[in-house]
């Protein structure tokens, strides 16, 4: 039960947290975030051979360039899919449509598996490859957004920012897996046999996975937020989304964006880079990847730790600082030719991405309340990652092919860090510890509840920018509808 702007809480307004339920649902939504990645990274790590399967007419040299257009080419469908899937979640429950999006993806996947190459049916080859891509990109649209929603109502919110880190810890644990499949492949294989039948195995390993992902979905319990929220039937459509939300949607929008331009760089885009550009052949260049990864786990759960302590804003702007003055030596120390440095300039820029990683999943739900979170965040994630993040590789690969310089990722990054810095300083509020907007307090513990009863104001901090909201709406309205518009207002909380 919410309480207006200046009662006082009680205990029933308290949400105690069950944490056998909370780790459920991170298990659940991490292997699901671990299959949409499993995706992506065999997908990225067999460019180059898909390159040759599908468009092998093409100059060799734009071969990578169609692979990744393909790649990109998924990301139309991703804002579509958002929009469908984010607002079902907002109506029928947040579970259901993960279980959807889930089943989807696994088929798509395994159905890329399926697909002949050129040399066997021609044109139709790529055609099938852009629809299978686009049916992943559809369902994508309503599952990282879909993740990130159902473990931030179903964490605490002192340790919401620690939990919500396991989802990124499931994507470089499905990015390993794929990218790890796809190098063992090729060392026993070879290149001609991966480029024969090899590359379609770990295409086929979706379809398990899948299923095994689906089980741990099935057996979730809908979130608390959500649960409180249909009982008072507080549902919004697509047009309230953008006439009372459109701020948070903007700030949304250009987080994403040098969040997953960063992501793309680093993950996808890289080991293209170090084969085809700096001529550490594939299996290196994958091997490289694949280590820093590795590395990276345990930095993300580190991050997601502090980001409760001591801020998720004060992480997130230490690291864009640090890829700003470290980008170009660390491709410097790619750009060398030695395997120790190349990895150690990769290690540099992976490990301050952590720290987006560790925060981010539990910053983004908190711009919006809880009736439109699912909806926005969708929206606003797949707009900006489909604008900006997944075409990454494709303009990267495009510009440095075109002026001949492999040092221009690194300006690359540098400028999309700028951009980044000004974003979260002005723009971001710091949220870590406090409850969700338009969501009662969740605390772990019992002995919790008396703590957050002695601060009314903080648990309902969100109320204030509903009144600022109000003021000045009411402030350009005539006397006479002024009633109208504080009742408009307060349905919103």
């Amino acid at each position: 039960m919410e309480r207006g702007q200046n009662e006082q809480l009680t205990k029933e307004d308290i949400t105690i947290v069950d944490t056998k339920i909370a780790k459920k649902s991170i298990l659940g939504t991490s292997l699901g975030n671990a299959m949409e990645w499993f995706d992506f990274g065999i997908y990225s790590y067999l460019a180059v051979t898909i390159g040759k399967v599908f468009f092998p007419e093409i100059d060799p040299s734009a071969q990578l360039i169609y692979a990744f257009a393909t790649f990109a080419v998924a990301f139309i469908a991703r804002p579509i899919g958002g929009m469908f899937f984010g607002m079902m979640g907002d109506r029928i429950g947040r579970k259901k449509v993960l279980a959807i999006t889930l089943i989807m993806m696994a088929v798509a996947t395994l159905s890329i598996g399926l697909i002949p190459g050129y040399a066997t049916i021609g044109a139709a080859a790529p055609v099938l490859l852009l629809l299978a891509r686009m049916v992943q990109g559809f369902s994508t649209g309503g599952e990282y957004a879909g993740a990130m929603t159902f473990i931030a109502e179903s964490t605490p919110d002192k340790k919401r920012t620690f939990m919500s880190s396991f989802l990124e810890v499931g994507t470089l644990v499905g990015f390993i897996a794929g990218s790890g499949l796809v190098t063992l492949l090729t060392f026993l294989l070879g290149s001609e046999t991966m480029l024969a039948w090899g590359w379609r195995i770990p295409f086929f390993i979706a379809a398990p996975l899948g299923l095994i992902g689906l089980y741990f979905r099935s057996h979730l319990e809908e979130t608390p937020a959500f649960q409180e929220m249909k009982e008072t039937k507080k549902q919004k459509s697509v047009k309230n989304i953008f006439t009372e939300h459109w701020r948070s949607l903007l700030i949304c929008i250009g987080v994403v964006f040098f969040y997953n331009t960063i992501n793309y760089m680093i993950l996808t885009y890289m080991p293209s880079y170090l084969s085809e550009q700096l001529g550490f052949g594939e299996t290196k260049g994958l091997v490289l990847i694949l280590f820093v990864m590795i590395a990276m786990i345990p930095f993300v759960l580190l991050m997601g730790y502090w980001g409760d302590r001591i801020g998720r804003n004060r992480l997130i702007i230490t690291a864009l600082i640090g890829i700003i003055v470290l980008s170009i030596p660390a491709f410097f120390m790619m750009g060398t030719g030695s395997s120790i440095f190349a990895f150690f300039g990769l290690l540099v820029l992976s490990c301050l991405f952590t720290a987006f990683q560790g925060t981010l999943p539990a910053a983004l739900p908190s711009l919006f309340f809880t009736e439109v979170r699912y909806g926005s965040l969708a929206i606003t994630y797949n707009v900006s990652t489909s604008i900006f993040g997944g075409t990454t590789p494709l303009v990267v690969a495009w510009l440095v092919k075109a002026t001949g310089f492999n040092m221009l990722p690194a300006y690359y990054l540098i400028g999309v860090c700028v951009i980044g810095l000004v974003i979260v300083a002005l723009f971001v509020k710091e949220t870590a510890g406090r409850s969700l907007r338009g969501s009662n307090p969740a605390v772990e513990h019992e002995s919790e509840v008396d703590e957050r009863l002695a601060n009314s104001a903080e648990a309902f901090w969100w109320k204030e920018e509903l009144r600022k909201k109000q003021e000045k709406a009411t402030a350009k309205l005539d006397p006479s509808i002024l009633g109208s518009q504080q009742k408009n207002v307060s349905n919103i909380q």
